[in-house]
């Protein structure tokens, strides 16, 4: 596979895409949360990070969807979740207990991508004399 763009070299960049990522799965997850007594609801999650950074960058880049967002043309697409195993009667696949630890997970992965953010904001205001 040839890429035809290199991912971001500015961390600022980088982790401006993975906040947004994180926003999407955290507004999927409740979805899922606020479905669960929905007969038949299939869970859902998107696509990891990672891959869906490398389908953009292969891809030729970021697709803008409106003019005041950029959103990666395959990094926020929901696909069905396919760790859901067990179902209720009424067809419904959701499981509370792996929702939550997803939403944590994904809270904590939000703390880190914004302190990191925060750091080379930092970085780059103390190499510009802007401290």
């Amino acid at each position: 596979m040839s890429v035809s763009r290199p991912i971001p070299a500015d961390p600022l960049a980088l982790a401006g895409q993975r906040l947004h990522w994180l926003e999407q799965r955290q507004r999927v997850l409740a979805q899922n949360i606020a479905n669960a007594d929905t007969p038949g609801y299939q869970p859902r999650d998107l696509t990891p990070f990672a891959q869906a950074l490398g389908r953009a960058t292969a891809s030729g880049g970021l697709a803008r969807t409106d003019p005041r967002h950029m959103v990666s043309s395959t990094g926020g697409t929901a696909r069905t979740d396919r760790a859901a195993a067990e179902r209720s009667p009424n067809g419904n696949a959701v499981a509370l207990d792996q929702q939550a630890l997803k939403v944590a997970e994904t809270d904590q992965a939000h703390a880190l991508a914004l302190g990191l953010r925060r750091s080379w904001a930092g970085l780059y205001r103390t190499a510009l004399g802007r401290s």
